[in-house]
């Protein structure tokens, strides 16, 4: 396949279906591990330092329950609307493979601790709506190292990730297409960072996504035979994954050859998936009860309370900025998928009386996020300076060009607004006589844009009043230059 994967997808789904399910892994915040007292803080440790005999899965040892975990999953199942039975079960999923110490891995199979819940997600075609089967807790795998050592391929296994306590979200096989898919996986990150229950950085393993595809022809009830992607280390690339797979799937069946279930991994290199393995069944796993854990029961009073610790939700938030403050749809989504243009954005609106909330939302999204994005020194704006600065550009008391400049400043060296304004000369000129003389020279200086606009071209207009501009160093009042403009030329001819 020449053609990029999410391109090739759409031509296939001209003549199939895609059937798309999504399991995502969320490492949760958490100070020890699930089941054992190591510590979670391993990024950068020394391979197998953050170990215990529980961990390890050394005979003789029994686990104990991070309550904390648990409280993390139940919120998150109310985040997902989800219901939280009174009693719930560990059960062991047994597999066989060198990251997994026990051989096998406790888990939670019939009685999750969240289960029947829904995540509403915006797509270029309109609002989607997927129903989420379950979210349960487990713990994590090692982490296995291929490298060359003395000239052999080897494998090194690294057990610090062993026993982290990991949340996992199945969707119903309600996505059709890659977009939806990548789109569900963000607002699932978002809700998960938002909550504060993971910060979910696919870069570093802390958030997993694993689709399963199958195509069927359109208009058939009956699914087709699954396939299990992996790998897919960033949003794009989930995306490009499944587009790949079900374009894959669609030349199988059209060149008359049929699809074998198996797992698939993501080569980011290639743009395309590859056989890592067969796919196994859920009978597969062997689950049971795990003898060594109680079940687990909730309380009406315990759920009531991690409820109350559920903050704004990013749905609920879209909707307050586009009802209460009338901000673009764009603009919503702009600020609730960053944390620090939120929060500055709340800040700035709670200190910033009688400032117009579209008027701060334009800065945030704007020039802050422009500042940091381009930032590796660790600047930040004050949400008191955004407003006073806003305050000052509605006040016409600075330019919008010279308010970039003092917000860049301001960003660098958490200098005051007024300080800077004050120190670069930058108070807006709006005297009527200041302006007169920045007018003659730009008209003298500039007969042809003068006999332009006189001859009908009136963007000739524009040009005079940014040679006013520059010759106040961006302090003119540009709508009273922009009038005065007009008036002398149309007084002249």
């Amino acid at each position: 396949m020449t053609t990029a994967p999410a391109e090739a997808a759409k031509g296939a789904l001209a003549r199939y279906e895609a059937v798309i399910g999504i399991e995502i892994h969320c490492q949760l915040k958490t100070a020890s591990k699930m089941f054992c007292g190591c510590s979670t803080d391993i990024d950068g440790a020394a391979p197998n330092s953050h170990t215990c005999p529980v961990c390890l899965g050394l005979p003789g040892t029994l686990p104990t329950i991070n309550k904390s975990a648990v409280e993390w999953v139940i919120a998150a199942g109310f985040a997902i609307e989800a219901q939280t039975p009174p009693a719930t079960r560990w059960d062991r999923k047994n597999y066989f493979y060198p990251d997994i110490p026990k051989g096998y891995q406790i888990s939670q199979y019939q009685l999750p601790l969240a289960a029947n819940g829904r995540l509403t997600f915006d797509t270029s075609a309109g609002p989607v709506t997927v129903r989420i089967r379950r979210a349960h807790l487990e713990e994590d795998t090692g982490r296995l190292i291929h490298q060359e050592m003395a000239g052999r391929r080897a494998s090194l296994i690294d057990f610090n990730r062993s026993g982290m306590p990991l949340m996992e979200i199945v969707t119903e096989p309600d996505i059709r297409t890659a977009e939806q898919a990548r789109r569900y996986a963000e607002e699932l990150r978002l809700l998960m960072r938002t909550i504060g229950a993971s910060d979910a950085e696919m870069e570093n393993g802390q958030m997993r996504v694993e689709a399963n595809v199958s195509i069927r022809p359109i208009g058939r009830e009956a699914f087709g035979t699954r396939v299990e992607v992996k790998n897919m280390n960033s949003m794009k690339a989930v995306e490009r994954a499944i587009g790949f797979e079900i374009e894959r799937q669609a030349e199988l069946i059209d060149g008359g050859d049929k699809v074998r279930m198996e797992t698939r991994g993501w080569d980011e290199p290639s743009q395309s998936t590859y056989h890592m393995r067969p796919k196994e069944e859920e009978n597969d796993y062997r689950y049971f009860p795990e003898p060594d854990l109680p079940p687990l029961m909730t309380t009406p009073e315990w759920l009531a309370e991690i409820a109350t610790r559920i903050p704004e939700l990013p749905s609920v938030r879209r909707a307050r900025y586009t009802g209460e403050f009338g901000l673009s749809s764009y603009d919503a989504n702009v600020l609730v998928n960053d944390a620090s243009a939120t929060a500055l954005f709340e800040g700035a609106l709670a200190v910033g009386a009688g400032v117009s909330p579209k008027l701060l939302a334009n800065w945030v999204t704007g020039e802050y996020l422009r500042l940091a994005k381009g930032d590796a020194g660790g600047g930040s704006v004050d949400p008191v300076e955004l407003a006073a600065l806003a305050r000052l550009v509605a006040d016409g008391a600075i330019s919008g060009t010279n308010a970039k400049e003092v917000l860049a400043e301001h960003y660098a060296s958490a200098a005051p607004v007024a300080s800077i304004v004050e120190a670069r000369g930058f108070r807006q000129i709006s005297d009527s006589g200041a302006l007169g003389k920045a007018i003659n020279d730009a008209l003298a200086a500039n007969p042809a844009a003068v006999a332009d606009y006189r001859a009908g071209k009136a963007a000739a207009v524009g040009f005079l009043v940014g040679q006013v501009m520059k010759a106040t160093r961006g302090q003119a009042n540009a709508a009273m230059v922009q009038t005065a403009l007009r008036e002398r030329l149309e007084a002249a001819e």
